[in-house]
């Protein structure tokens, strides 16, 4: 048997087969020779010996006899045969010495080995042979079994393993993907959670960035706020010292006119003439302006006076003229006592004289001089007739509600309100602005364009065009720059050249025909600014400022500053030349049946009534050089004789009184103003003035 563990097995098989489950008795050899008869005849080989010689024997030389190893190890109760096997001495013929299994050798121990292995060759019995043949057989297919198994057990293994290997490359494969795939799904989620962050990051840092535009605007808007408080502390420091300074300013005059009202006061010249004690007088003078010094010492020590010294001073200046009043008023009661006393004691002279002399005849006194308008030569009167200051008045209170009325548009914070505005505003002031003497058509043109836009007919301003009726309030608004800028016109353009009041005036003329409120507004702008063409002196009034006061009387103040007296006298000269070319023009294509809306006849009344008042320094004589220098032909010819007797009485009654009042540094205006009238009366005209229109500047 090749191995103990295999014929165990084959014992095994051959016990669970059929034959192995066969009853034997022990007693067998009791039932006769018979059984052993096949034990001793002689042994014949079975059909499988030369197989078994051939297949088994050459194996199992080199081992111990396979029949004894069988034999001794196999049970007897297996075979249920007997354990002894007698040794046969017939060979087999596979054992010949001739067999080319065996190797021989040199030295001649070939055949002493085969004498040994032929003799532990024991031969069984047919019946063994056949089973050890069968064995073998079993054995041989068995292990060509196992052998086929095997390999088809390998082939199936190497499929399992090709298929498990296919499996395990494609689950390797699948892990793989799912691997990069969970890889991907890692990066894209680090992906996202790193944009997600960065977008946070960015969104924190715009709202830092926006937190910190906010607080910069919050600290410029401070910084700003700061800045304009400081510079609205400076300019109010600014301010209180340039009012000190004028209420200092103020107080040295009032100093100045309280010690030369204080002069005046001084009665020793009336001591000869008079028996009244005038002593209280000087005495209550010169406590007024020893206040007046008390006043300006302790302002000198302490920076600037303050409203209630100036108060004060104004107060005790009022005081000093009310006490020179009265000081007059006693000089003259007591004058008049001593003049009837005078007469008293000459009638009772004369009564004495006739009484010695006889009668006589009386000579008549002389009549008493008459001044202006064939009146006595009484004082002038200062205040304005109450007609003209109610018609003042009436002009004014219309200009107010003309702004009233278009109010809305002006303070309306809507772009389209503001942007109608502006194109208005142009459309109204542009066309006076180009009021020339260049040419008669070109006038025309202007005036037309200005006339179709307050009839409500759309017109063309900077390539746009415009109309009143796009707004309710347009027109009034249209009005009231339109008469603004005509006086503007005035104060700028006809203070610089003379002689382009006349093309300004026959436009505004025109206009004030075809539309009358046009003219008020025009006249109301006019009296407003230049107050002298009512003529009107305002009053200086209780608590008013002496700024509001130089405004009122037609100076220009900025920050505190009044403008040079030759700039405020050249503009006042160059409204009172519009308003006299106006009042004496027409439109020249107008309805001439139809009366001037503000003729001649206002000149008259204006000339009239600036020679029944007290005259200005510096002011009166500049007025009327130029309002009989622009009108006085056109007065000439309408009122002729009348017109020559008052510019006599200006000459001969009028110019006293404005030399009496005219300093020597003033006297230029006074003496222009002679030398024209005095070359007029001698001429006995009044020439045209300079840049007249004539017919022929129609035609151009």
């Amino acid at each position: 048997m090749p191995s103990e563990g295999r014929c165990w097995e084959t014992l095994q098989a051959l016990r669970n087969s059929d034959k192995g489950r066969l009853c034997y008795h022990r007693d067998w050899l009791l039932q006769g020779e018979d059984v052993l008869e096949e034990c001793m005849s002689l042994p014949k080989l079975s059909s499988y010996s030369g197989w078994v010689v051939d297949h088994i024997l050459p194996h199992t030389q080199g081992n111990p006899p396979s029949s004894e190893a069988s034999t001794s190890s196999r049970p007897t109760s297996a075979l249920d045969q007997p354990s002894f096997v007698p040794k046969s001495p017939i060979r087999s013929p596979a054992s010949s010495p001739a067999s080319p299994a065996t190797p021989a050798t040199p030295d001649g121990t070939e055949g002493k080995h085969e004498s040994q292995q032929t003799e532990s060759v024991v031969l069984q019995s047919s019946r063994g042979i056949k089973v050890e043949g069968c064995i073998r057989m079993y054995e041989l297919v068995h292990r060509m079994k196992g052998t086929e198994g095997l390999r088809q057990w390998q082939e199936d293994q190497e499929r399992k393993v090709r298929a498990l290997s296919e499996m395990a490359s494609e689950q390797l494969k699948r892990f793989d993907e799912r691997k990069e795939l969970k890889h991907h799904k890692e990066f894209q989620d680090l992906r996202e959670v790193m944009e997600k962050s960065s977008r946070e990051a960015l969104g924190q840092q715009e709202k830092l960035k926006a937190e910190h535009r906010h607080r910069a605007k919050i600290l410029n808007l401070k910084l700003r706020e700061a800045e304009q408080q400081r510079l609205k502390q400076v300019e109010q420091e600014r301010l209180r010292r340039e009012e000190g300074q004028a209420r200092l300013r103020s107080l040295y005059a009032l100093q100045e006119e309280l010690l030369h009202l204080n002069q005046q006061l001084d009665a020793d010249q009336h001591k000869d003439l008079l028996k009244v004690d005038l002593s209280a007088f000087q005495t209550r003078g010169n406590q007024l302006c020893g206040l007046i010094s008390g006043i300006i010492r302790a302002t000198s020590e302490n920076g600037f006076p303050t409203t209630e010294d100036q108060a004060v001073a104004e107060r005790a200046l009022q005081e000093m003229r009310d006490l020179l009043t009265n000081l007059q008023q006693e000089i003259a009661r007591a004058c008049e006592d001593k003049r009837r006393q005078d007469e008293k004691e000459a009638q009772i002279k004369q009564q004495e004289s006739q009484m010695q002399q006889g009668p006589q005849v009386h000579k008549e006194s002389p009549a008493p001089s008459l001044g202006p308008g064939g009146k006595q030569n009484e004082d002038l009167q200062v205040k304005v007739q109450d007609s003209t200051m109610q018609w003042y008045q009436q002009l004014q209170d219309a200009s107010s509600r003309c702004v009233l009325a278009f109010e809305g548009l002006t303070s309306s914070k809507d772009s389209e309100a503001k942007k109608i505005k502006m194109d208005l505003q142009k459309a109204a002031t542009i066309p006076v602005s180009q009021i020339s003497t260049i040419a008669g058509s070109k006038l025309k043109e202007i005036f037309d364009k200005i006339h179709s836009l307050l009839s409500g007919k759309p017109v063309q301003s900077g390539g746009r065009s415009v109309s009143v009726t796009v707004n309710p309030q347009g027109l009034d608004f249209v009005q009231y720059k339109l008469a603004e800028k005509f006086v503007k016109q005035g104060e700028e353009e006809v203070a610089s050249h003379h002689e382009a009041v006349f093309p300004i005036a026959v436009v505004a003329s025109g206009i004030w025909e075809l539309h009358p409120r046009v003219g008020d507004l025009i006249l109301a702008h006019l009296h407003k600014k230049c107050p002298y063409s009512v003529p009107f002196y305002p009053a200086f009034k209780e608590g008013m400022s002496l700024e509001d006061y130089q405004r009122m009387l037609g100076y220009q103040v900025t920050d505190s500053k009044v403008e040079q007296q030759d700039n405020f006298l050249k503009r006042m000269s160059g409204m009172i030349r519009l308003y006299a070319a106006i009042i004496q023009l027409r439109w020249p294509y107008g309805n001439r049946q139809e009366v001037h809306p503000h003729g001649l006849n206002h000149g008259w009344r204006w000339l009239a009534q600036i020679l029944n008042m007290e005259p200005l320094s510096d002011v009166t004589a500049t007025l009327l050089f130029d309002f009989l220098e622009v009108c006085g032909n056109a007065l000439m010819k309408q009122y002729q004789v009348q017109f020559w007797k008052l510019i006599l009485l200006i000459k001969e009654d009028y110019f006293p009184r404005i030399e009496a009042i005219t300093s020597s540094g003033q006297m230029g205006s006074f003496i222009r103003l002679k030398q024209f009238l005095e070359k007029c009366l001698q001429r006995r005209e009044i020439p045209v003035p300079k840049g007249f229109l004539t017919s022929s500047f129609w035609r151009s």
